[in-house]
């Protein structure tokens, strides 16, 4: 059991569990929350033990979850039975599919999909106490005080691996220190030394470790798509100029439509694929493809193959790394706009050469040297953008040197799974 908290702690954490006794019953308003409910809120029962405990928050820590199941090596002769929890339903999904996949090839692990309990310390603690964790890990960035005080009861190590940490979050955290320093996890495991320092100050830096970010581990199997392969094959004729504009963003919205408008108006016969990274702003982008006088089509109502000159407004789901395979120059998303940036390793992995916005601080763990050395593109603006695609558009790079070069830059920087499973096992034999 833990050592017991200071009086401000155990305050705060009443006052946060009445917080969850009056929020439960409007969060079931929410339609996002209703797939798990009896799993969120303990009315339905509970998991089985386990020795391990996984939190992955939603679809991209479920990937990450699914490469660290695959390189953790259970007790010779036992069975390591692991529980892990998502808060979404694709992150349920996912990691249902990657306890099928897993089970299939190995023998000695039994994987339990869950729901993550909704944080209200009495029902942690009752999840905690009966799941009986030797270990828990924590994916990336997830602070809860209901489970850490939770483990802490427990005598439950936690281990927080690949964390991230923006200067926004951590000022939010620096509100009450005292409250996360003494719940801090036994040990983090950093994806940078700036993700590092800012761990550090709030949970105290003797803890810290810096590790490979699993997402190169995720991505090292990544090749381009041979033609007949493609889904999308049909839709985009073979010698077109096809350019992806990837995971646009709302705010980005006027710098993106003039990119889009001076690229159709520079190479009248190209055909651009725009996919905005959220959905339910699709009115909002034929608003701007409307005003900017473009010729667009909805993805949904193409039934052959799209004219040149053509934007592609896409509002389907699951079809951008296809597309990216039928490009021959893409722009990145996210980044014109101070928002983080997207992932522009999948455009690289598929062969393409990414252009991106300034702003990708969310990606920095990929590393400067991608742009360096020169397999994606930076631009200061729309413009630089606009110059940069024209020159890829006129010249491509071989589709099997740029997806060389990725894969080069990736298999350099692997290692971040077999690490955490490392840890993990350490954690595991020390109860």
């Amino acid at each position: 059991m833990g050592t017991s908290l200071p009086t401000p702690v155990r305050l705060a954490l009443s006052a946060y569990g009445l917080c969850w006794k009056a929020a439960t019953p409007l969060l079931r308003l929410n339609h996002r929350l209703r797939d798990g409910w009896d799993q969120r809120t303990l009315s339905g029962g509970l998991p089985a033990p386990a020795h391990l405990w996984i939190q992955a928050a939603s679809g991209g820590e479920a990937y990450l979850a699914r490469e660290v199941l695959k390189e953790l090596r259970p007790p010779k002769g036992e069975t390591l039975r692991v529980l892990v929890t998502t808060n979404t339903a694709q992150g349920f999904e996912t990691l249902e599919r990657a306890a099928d996949e897993i089970h299939k090839k190995r023998a000695g692990i039994a994987i339990q999909p869950w729901y993550f309990p909704f944080d209200a310390p009495e029902a942690m603690d009752r999840m905690v106490a009966h799941v009986a964790p030797r270990a828990v890990l924590i994916l990336e960035t997830e602070i809860w005080p209901g489970f850490l005080n939770a483990c802490r009861r427990h005598g439950a190590p936690v281990l927080l691996a690949n964390g991230r940490m923006t200067t926004k979050s951590l000022a939010g955290y620096m509100a009450w220190p005292g409250l996360f320093r003494a719940l801090a996890p036994q040990r983090v495991m950093a994806v940078s030394e700036t993700d590092a320092r800012r761990f550090g100050t709030l949970f105290g830096r003797e803890r810290i470790w810096v590790m490979p970010n699993i997402k190169f581990d995720r991505m090292a199997t990544a090749r381009p798509m041979a033609r007949k392969d493609n889904p999308l094959r049909d839709l985009i004729p073979q010698r077109a100029n096809f350019v992806v504009f990837g995971s646009v963003r709302k705010q980005e919205i006027a710098p993106v439509t003039r990119l889009a408008a001076g690229l159709m108006r520079e190479r009248t016969s190209a055909i651009l694929g725009l996919f905005p990274r959220h959905m339910h702003h699709l009115p909002l982008w034929e608003k701007a493809m409307d005003g900017a006088g473009l010729n667009w089509t909805p993805r949904s109502r193409l039934t052959g193959a799209a004219s040149p000159g053509t934007v592609i407004l896409w509002d389907t789901f699951g079809e951008l790394v296809p597309a990216y395979g039928l490009a021959k120059a893409a722009f990145v998303g996210g980044s014109l706009a101070p928002l983080g940036g997207q992932n522009f390793l999948e455009p690289l992995t598929c062969g393409v050469t990414p252009v991106t916005g300034p702003h990708w601080t969310n990606f920095a763990w990929v590393g400067r040297e991608i742009v360096e050395s020169g397999p994606a593109v930076e631009v200061a603006d729309d413009r630089e953008g606009l110059a940069a695609l024209i020159r890829l558009l006129d010249a491509p790079p071989a589709k099997k040197t740029v997806a060389a070069q990725a894969a080069a830059y990736i298999r350099d920087r692997r290692g971040g799974a077999k690490s955490v499973a490392k840890q993990v096992a350490q954690f595991l034999n020390n109860d």
